[in-house]
């Protein structure tokens, strides 16, 4: 092996610098995934912090993949530090948080604060599989489940998701809530 080959060849491959710098230029958006998948935003801060210290100390990602790299550092201690677990005997419809129990952080962007409020398998699940498009296969091998498990909180997920109606500026809270008769529905 040449020494031009060994140079070209540790070029490709993310340095701590190049991992300070991603952290750096994606802090919010790598925050705010530690941030959903924990519900809280100490613990959030925690998993950023070990995401970090992991990404530096690893020199076997590819620079162009620093970002991927960070992401899934950050997933990886948020499974070590809440260990969502699917719970099949009290498999209920109810969310895990009530809206007083979201905190602040959270409450300011009200499109999070319905994936936040899922309990935590069901927001795991969610956050891997769909916003970050791991495969259930993926996603069964970190959780430590069945893929059916996986397939079966997706659903419910969306389910809860799509109960959830939050009314915008164009479409005040009056229009969304159900007419309680036929005539004043228009019928």
């Amino acid at each position: 092996m040449t020494q031009e080959f060994k140079n070209a060849r540790s070029n490709d491959y993310a340095t701590g610098g190049d991992f300070c710098r991603t952290y750096l230029e994606q802090m919010n958006n790598l925050y705010l995934l530690a941030l959903l998948l924990t519900a809280d935003p100490q613990k959030a801060e925690q998993c950023f912090l070990s995401g970090f210290d992991d990404s530096v100390s690893n020199n076997s990602v590819f620079k162009d993949r620093a970002y991927l790299w960070a992401r899934r550092s950050i997933i990886l201690h948020a499974i070590q530090l809440l260990c969502p677990r699917q719970n099949h005997e009290h498999q209920s419809n109810e969310p895990g948080l009530s809206i007083g129990e979201v905190s602040a952080e959270v409450r300011a962007y009200p499109n999070l604060v319905g994936i936040v409020r899922l309990n935590s398998f069901e927001r795991f699940v969610f956050i891997m599989s769909i916003l970050e498009k791991y495969s259930d296969q993926e996603c069964s091998l970190l959780l430590g489940c069945f893929r059916r498990d996986v397939i079966n909180a997706r659903i419910a997920a969306i389910r809860h998701l799509a109960s959830v109606v939050v009314p915008t500026e164009t479409q005040p809270m009056s229009d969304l809530t159900p007419k309680s008769t036929a005539a004043e529905a228009g019928l």
